[in-house]
């Protein structure tokens, strides 16, 4: 690399860190093209990037940013895995490292917080967005199906005791 491409890829993470809501630095310890094909894959599908950067010019990239606490995490082969859904790249690098022995979870941030190993695997756990979405439309909606079928209840027991007494005067 020259200078010039130095200088674009820095800008390029810079502007990266200031978009995003959480950074995860991961440690390669050997993964193969495919294994690194997959996990890149992976991180597409849940809404994440992931990209290997020098460590020098991640460390630059960090500076004015919320991320500046992950540059004691950048040394030895790292990546980056970021998102702007808070526990969308946490949950993908965690869930690739379950399966896979030779990517280590170093640590993020999230803001200005920064995160240790068990941090981001907490982090992980948590439900996305797009599940708290959906949760918060159910409970939303809940009190409106209740109220329907609270309204319909009272017809419904009147027809049965017509019914009823139809059906004993009948007899």
């Amino acid at each position: 690399m020259d200078r010039s491409q130095k200088a674009d890829a820095v800008a390029q993470l810079n502007a990266v860190f200031n978009e995003v809501g959480v950074v995860v630095v991961t440690r390669n310890l050997g993964l193969t093209v495919d294994q690194s094909t997959e996990l890149r894959s992976k991180m597409r599908e849940a809404g994440a990037s992931y990209k290997v950067a020098k460590n020098r010019l991640a460390k630059l990239a960090l500076k004015d940013t919320d991320y500046t606490g992950i540059e004691e995490f950048l040394s030895g082969p790292t990546a980056l895995a970021w998102s702007e859904d808070p526990v969308a790249a946490a949950k993908a690098a965690v869930d690739f490292a379950k399966a896979n022995d030779k990517l280590e979870i170093v640590g993020g941030s999230m803001g200005t917080q920064v995160l240790d190993e068990a941090g981001v695997k907490a982090l992980a756990s948590m439900p996305s967005l797009d599940e708290l979405r959906g949760k918060l439309v159910g409970l939303v909606n809940a009190p409106a199906t209740k109220v329907a079928q609270l309204m319909n209840a009272p017809a419904n027991k009147l027809a049965r005791v017509f019914g009823a007494y139809g059906a004993k005067d009948a007899a």
